[in-house]
């Protein structure tokens, strides 16, 4: 069975850290990580948080391993997500993917970030249709270039 996300002592120091190394244009987690910034849909102030972008056949996602969090909901509400890392600013819209579509950017991600593994029910050595499976526990987001 998965574990559950838990937003403890831990990985909130662990956030600090990863956001200022990203505020500061140094990357991690192979290069994937970002600072992502929404508009909160209840408050309407910005929320950022360390999140990772992959890139699959060509286009890029935002995948959510952890479940419903607060960006997620965000993200429903209004569909522009802003990135950054260091002085590198883009805006982006997003579309909430299927699970056909989620299965297969959930398998890559599990593969390319591994600590994210005990999140899902698929193993990493599982199809993409394992992951498809429970994709409306993981959203995935496509990342479209926005206009602004």
């Amino acid at each position: 069975m998965a574990r559950k996300y838990r937003l403890g002592v831990t990985r909130k120091a662990a956030n600090v850290v990863v956001t200022a190394l990203l505020a500061r244009g140094i990357p991690v987690t192979g290069g994937t990580g970002f600072l992502l910034t929404t508009r909160g849909r209840r408050s309407g102030a910005d929320r950022t948080t360390p999140v990772n972008v992959l890139e699959v056949d060509g286009e890029r996602w935002l995948v959510s391993p952890y479940g419903q969090v607060g960006w997620v909901h965000n993200l429903r509400a209004d569909a522009t997500a802003r990135l950054r890392r260091g002085r590198t600013r883009e805006t982006w819209e997003v579309e909430e993917a299927d699970a056909a579509t989620a299965g297969a950017v959930l398998r890559a991600y599990v593969r390319k970030i591994p600590v994210t593994a005990p999140f899902f029910d698929a193993k990493i050595s599982d199809p993409a249709e394992a992951f498809a499976a429970e994709a409306d526990r993981h959203p995935v987001f496509r990342l479209a270039r926005s206009g602004a």
